[in-house]
């Protein structure tokens, strides 16, 4: 399902025009972005939880050439269901 088989979804289950669910969907993706930056994690009860966490740094290949790649450690959006 792609965002807007989701918003359309919202619009027919909450009787909600489909621009009105679209907006409602990016309110609540705003948030839950917004939540992340600042590091705190975003649980929703029944569905799971949002939070960042770590990649460690590791070395990987370019698929493309095969050269050996030095990859940094990063932080990374998480779910869990």
């Amino acid at each position: 399902m792609r965002k807007p088989d989701l918003a359309a979804a919202i619009a027919e289950k909450a009787d909600l025009t489909k621009e009105q669910a679209n907006r409602v969907l990016n309110a609540v993706l705003e948030e839950i972005t917004g939540a992340l930056h600042r590091k705190d994690s975003v649980t929703l009860v029944g569905f799971g939880t949002f939070h960042v966490g770590t990649r460690v740094a590791r070395t990987g290949r370019n698929p493309r050439t095969g050269a050996v790649i030095e990859l940094q450690s990063a932080k990374i959006p998480k779910f869990r269901p």
